[in-house]
């Protein structure tokens, strides 16, 4: 016989038969006879024995019986052998009876039996398959003969189908005569067989076996009826366990329905796994999978690896799946509250398979007992405990995330035994191999996850003497097992988050070294942190030992697991190495040399904290305690060979990830200085700031670019970089250079590449200093290298950049060709991109006035930031060179900018001047710093509003360019005429185009797109600059050429308003000029303003301020009438009441002036029969002797041709 756990899933010889529990006295068909009935195997269907075969021949009777549909020879061999075989067997002739029945009769009887149940109900009633039974089923059953025997047993198999239909899924136990009687439980089984074979529309196969679980002995039953139809086997097995419950061990049917498919996977064993993963993909029937599994483990080939039930049960509960893991959880904790039949349930079959595999690896020599120290040290790095073998750590390890998954996720409880194997296995010690690293590291985070398992001072003892193992041997497994992050770095780690009690760290530290997400309770940490903190790892001993660890060797993110940076950045935050005075600077600038890419994520946040602990003090009672900055020589290490000027690819010791850290780490900590100041200064501490020396030999834009290509690699560092330029370094961050250097490195750089000869490598900056001296007389060489030199890539060519910044007063000599000057404007470009502030210094200097030149007065960088306006005391030869211009124009932003990065930064640092007079100052601390904000405010607007006032200067003509365009109009002068607009070119007009493609022109235009620039960003320039006022002669040129002036007619109102007269006249001749270039409602509403405006000075006005204010701004009332024509009437208006004035004057010294007045009346109300008259007539006479006239006399002259030129321009629609 054979029990419930002994089960056996490998084929049996001939003979053997399998038994099981409940059905104890009964022979159930083995594999062997099973897999040859598969397989219609008629040799090893011979080779059975008699009451094997005695169980198979209801389909053997059949095959031999029916017509085949195989007509082959070889099937009719073994037909003959089938016929032959069954020839001796006595039963044979009571199945060839029951094939014999009407099964088309008993079929319709067998209907009309189903219907008249409806009818009544389910109830007993009349029987129409067996009728009036006079004795009990099983003596009718002996004294029937076939037919009725088939009745019978249909009538009573029909009966519990409809009752399982009934019930909707309760259990119920039919007891049944036909089915219990061990006498004719051969015949019913043959009848059976024979029914559903018959009848297989009546007597479906999966809803006879869920019949067959609810009677005694329906296992067997089944069995049979599944041998005698094999291709069953997975339809019936599929069918049992859709309809299985959740839980199988909770029910009595839940655990027959268990026995009945253990039995059917006995029988097929090659299909087990099949039907587990059914079980799992339906969520039933739990403890048929862990009994599958475990007569699968039994019987599976012992060896080393991982078994087969941890494997299954660690999917379950680890999956990705939450419906499968909840599920079998509840398995778990059910199984544990039942107390009745615990040692027969399979929750305890499988616990106890589990600790029998935990102690078939445990080391043979261990026990509780705890051996000396001294003894421990006899022989350095042998441990006297019997390890684990290097073939079972595997097995370990997945052993112990079982157990976890099991207590963490399950709500297993362990035993008492559990518990103490499960600590032996904990604290055992495994080969230092990276398999055993992983052991190690998961022990000791079980250790932490269950602290319970600890029970006694004994244990504890124990777990005490392995973690000092751990301290001891961590070294040493580091070295031989090559791994990088060892279990060291967490030992660490979690002393450190016991010291500073984030004890929430330390659970999300387990959960991730485990793997799973498990609820610990921070109180379960107590006892672990006491011994960790007072016994094992001081605060001291931490900070001792983390500077000792050595640092990791091209760290990058590609390095995973628990760290030594890991360990250096929870101390700085707990700040123990500033609390035990502990050195920790040179540590973190090796561990920031040794880096690469990937960038590792934790270097940011490290540097960061570090920069916090040495400006910030660990408490207020000691502001001393703060940790050391690094060197400026450590610093100016990391960038040598690439301040040199090349590439610094040869000869180059650091990666270009450690430099970008120190450029990084720089930067931060000149940002945190500067944000700290106001809190450093009250408690008198003033941590060293980095020289501004220091500042100029990183090349900052050099690395930045460098950093532009590995922004994936990167992580958020070159996002974070650029932050801190934007921030510090704005002249750094130009859009126009960020523009210039897309186009560098773009497709263009591929082609140049191609086209770079080694001609070109071969010239040097020597070569092109003597092509430089040759340039009066020989253009040639010099352009021919500089055009080589636009081959090459920025980095190559900051060798020629003091040879080229050096050499540009050369260029300002005449006759230089403009190629020349365009190919030095693109290389200086270029070389901006990599080192624009040594560029800008080298520049400014090359192009002083030669009488500075000859001084040697040399600017530094901080003077072009503390005075951008040097930029401007060059040469003037430069005002009218374009491409050298445009170069100064770039400088002369860019110093700006940086001076208002510099002063705001210079606020910072002498923060500490706001804070003195405070402490006596009744106003509050707040009234110095906004009395400083304001200087520097005030400050940068004189500074940027005399740049503007200087390039506006440098916009207008010299006298010698006035002179030769004297046979022409005005550069500046805006051709607007009306007779210009309709009549065709005149030749002098043409000479006027030709003219303005010139120098000046060009330069005007560059200057106007950097004022644009400068509204654009501050639009409060642009009125402080229109309030201080510029030559009208540039109003033209500024309207037209500045886009952004339009800005003007916001403040315009606000600048006629103004008591004093230029301002009024300026304000209204710039109005007249932006309502034509920008004719809008606003323009029109601005000049409505206006023409009132002049209507009430004509009332206010002395004779002497109406003739200066009126002769300007006359001939602006024709723009305005020009740009709007529906101010017609009140231009006219105002006029005639300007004539009018004067002309009341002029009546007071003489008469003769009536008839202009009368004249001015004859335009106004007839314009066009008069203003050709008057405009032949004031040609004609009244330009002789203007010069001598009176002011008011000339002024109406004066409007008289206002009013004229308004009245032509009508008449010519324009």
């Amino acid at each position: 016989m054979s029990s419930i756990g002994d089960g056996c899933l490998l084929p049996r010889p001939q003979g053997q038969v399998v038994k099981m529990a409940e059905c104890s006295g009964l022979q159930f068909v083995s594999p062997y006879a099973f897999e040859a009935m598969q397989k219609v195997d008629v040799v090893r269907l011979a080779a059975l024995s008699d009451p094997e075969l005695r169980l198979l021949l209801p389909c053997l009777v059949r095959m031999a019986l029916c017509a085949p549909a195989d007509q082959s020879q070889s099937w009719a061999q073994d037909k003959k052998l089938i016929l032959r075989l069954l020839s001796g067997v006595e039963a044979v002739n009571s199945i060839v009876a029951l094939l014999s029945v009407d099964f088309h009769a008993l079929e319709q009887d067998a209907n009309k039996e189903q219907q008249l149940r409806h009818k009544l109900g389910g109830g007993s009633g009349e029987s129409i398959l067996v009728s009036q039974l006079q004795h009990g089923l099983t003596l009718e059953f002996e004294h029937s003969d076939s037919p009725r025997r088939l009745r019978l047993v249909l009538s009573e198999l029909l009966a519990i189908m409809n009752k399982v239909l009934e019930t909707n899924g309760e259990f119920f136990f039919k007891s049944s005569e036909l089915f219990e009687s061990p006498v004719y439980l051969d015949e019913a089984a043959d009848v059976l067989c024979i029914l559903q074979a018959e009848l297989p529309s009546l007597l479906p196969i999966v809803d006879v076996a869920e019949a067959l679980l609810h009677v005694k002995n329906g296992a067997w039953f089944l069995c049979l009826l599944v041998a005698n139809v094999p291709d069953s086997f997975n339809e019936v097995c599929r069918g049992l366990i859709k309809n299985g419950e959740r839980q199988d061990e909770e029910s009595l049917g839940g655990r027959r329905r268990t026995e009945a498919l253990r039995h059917l996977c006995k029988m097929n064993p090659s299909q087990a796994l099949r039907i587990r993963g059914m079980v799992v993909e339906e969520c039933h029937l739990p403890g048929l999978g862990v009994a599958l599994t475990l007569d699968h483990t039994r019987n599976e080939s012992s060896d080393d690896g991982v078994s087969d039930l941890v494997c299954f049960v660690s999917g379950l509960l680890l999956g990705t799946n939450a419906r499968v893991r909840t599920w079998f959880g509840t398995f778990i904790r059910n199984g544990q509250q039942r107390k009745k039949e615990n040692v027969s349930s399979v929750l305890w079959q499988m616990r106890r398979q589990l600790l029998l595999e935990l102690m078939g690896i445990l080391p043979t020599v261990r026990s509780t007992h705890i051996v000396d120290e001294a003894d421990a040290d006899m022989e350095p790095n042998v441990s006297v405990y019997s390890g684990l073998k290097e073939e079972h750590v595997v097995k370990a390890s997945a052993l112990l995330r079982l157990y976890c998954a099991l207590m963490g996720i399950a709500g297993l409880k362990p035993t008492d035994e559990e518990a103490e194997q499960l600590l032996q296995l904990m604290t055992s010690r495994p080969p230092a191999t990276p398999a055993g690293v992983r052991f190690v590291s998961l022990s000791f985070c079980m250790l932490l996850a269950f602290s319970t398992l600890v029970s006694t001072p004994e244990q504890e003892q124990l777990m005490v003497m392995w973690l000092s193992w751990m301290i001891k041997e961590e070294a040493y497994f580091e070295s031989i097992s090559g791994v990088s992050a060892s279990f060291g770095e967490m030992l660490l780690l979690v002393a450190m988050y016991f010291h500073s009690n984030q004890l929430s760290a330390i659970i999300d530290l387990v959960c991730s070294t485990l793997g799973m997400k498990i609820v610990i309770k921070p109180s379960s940490l107590s006892r672990m942190k006491t011994i960790f903190t007072q016994e094992i790892f001081t605060e001291q001993v931490v900070t001792a030992h983390a500077v000792r660890v050595p640092v990791t060797g091209n760290l990058s993110a590609n390095i995973t697991g628990f760290l030594p940076i890991h360990c250096i950045y929870q101390l700085l935050r707990s700040r123990s190495f500033t609390k035990h005075k502990v050195s920790i600077k040179d540590w973190i600038y090796r561990q920031l040399c040794e880096t690469t890419t990937p960038l590792h994520p934790q270097l940011l946040p490290l540097i960061d904290v570090y920069i916090n602990s040495i400006l910030t003090p660990a408490s207020k009672s000691n502001p001393e305690a703060t940790n050391q900055p690094v060197t400026e020589q450590e610093i100016l290490n990391v960038f040598k060979g690439l301040t040199g000027g090349e590439t610094g690819r040869v000869n180059q010791r650091y990666s270009i990830t450690a430099q970008l850290l120190v450029l990084y780490y720089v930067l931060s900590y000149e940002e945190a200085l500067l944000a700290n100041t106001k809190t450093l200064a009250a408690m008198q501490k003033k941590p060293k700031s980095y020289s501004s020396a220091l500042m100029d030999q990183i090349p900052i834009k050099y690395l930045i670019r460098q950093a532009q290509g590995l922004q994936q690699e990167l992580g958020g560092l070159h996002s974070a970089l650029l932050r801190l330029l934007a921030t510090n370094y704005p002249h750094l961050c130009i859009v126009d250079d960020w523009i210039c250097e897309e186009q560098i490195t773009g497709t263009d750089a591929l082609l140049r590449r191609m086209l770079l000869t080694n001609t070109a490598k071969k010239h040097s900056s020597k070569q092109l200093q003597e092509a430089f001296s040759m340039l009066p007389g020989n253009h040639t060489q010099v352009m021919q290298i500089l055009e080589h030199l636009t081959l090459l890539s920025a980095g190559e060519l900051i060798p020629y950049a003091e040879v080229l910044t050096s050499n540009m007063n050369q260029l300002l000599n005449p006759g230089v060709p403009r190629r020349i000057l365009q190919t030095v404007n693109k290389l200086w470009m270029v070389l901006n991109t990599v080192m624009p502030r040594r560029l800008w210094v080298m520049t400014v200097n090359a192009l002083q006035p030669s009488v500075k030149i000859v001084r040697q007065q040399k600017y530094t960088q901080k003077d072009l930031m503390i005075d951008p306006l040097i930029v401007l005391r060059c040469d003037q030869r430069v005002h009218r060179c374009p491409p050298l211009m445009d170069i100064t124009l770039h400088m002369l932003n860019g110093y700006l900018l940086a001076s208002k990065a510099y002063l705001s930064s210079h606020l910072k640092e002498t923060a500490e001047q706001d804070i003195r007079p405070s402490q006596n100052n009744m106003m509050g601390p707040e009234a110095p710093e906004v009395t400083r904000e304001e200087l520097k405010n005030a400050l940068l607007a004189a500074q940027d509003s005399a740049a503007v006032q200087i390039l506006l200067e440098i916009c207008l003509p010299t006298e010698e360019e006035k002179a030769q365009s004297s046979n022409s109009h005005s550069l500046l002068k805006n051709i607007q005429s009306a007779a210009a607009a309709i009549e065709p070119p005149s030749k002098g007009v043409e000479e006027e185009q030709d003219s303005l493609l010139c120098n000046l022109r060009e330069v005007q235009c560059l200057i106007c797109c950097l004022l644009h620039q400068m509204y654009i960003a501050d639009p409060n320039i642009v009125k402080l600059v229109h309030f201080q006022g510029y030559p009208c002669e540039l109003l033209p040129l500024t309207v037209a050429g500045i886009p952004s002036m339009h800005i003007c007619l916001d403040f315009i109102p606000e600048l006629i308003a103004q008591p004093e007269l230029e301002k009024q006249i300026f304000a209204i001749q710039l109005l007249s000029y932006l309502c034509i270039q920008y004719a809008l409602p606003k323009s029109l509403s601005v000049a409505r303003l206006a023409i009132n405006v002049m209507g009430t000075l004509l009332t206010v006005l002395t004779q002497t301020k109406r003739f200066a204010f009126f002769m300007p701004t006359l001939p602006c009332l024709v723009s305005f009438c020009q740009a709007f024509p529906p101010l017609y009437d009140d231009i006219m208006s105002l006029l005639i009441q300007i004539g009018q004035v004067c002309a009341s004057d002029v009546a007071t010294q003489t008469r003769d002036f009536d008839p202009i007045i009368t004249r001015l009346q004859q335009l106004k109300e007839k314009p066009n029969e008069q203003s050709e008259l008057c405009k032949d007539l004031f040609y004609k006479h009244g330009l002789k002797n203007m010069g001598s006239m009176d002011p008011d006399v000339q002024l109406c002259q004066c409007i008289e041709r206002t009013i004229i030129e308004i009245i032509n321009m009508t008449v010519s629609g324009v």
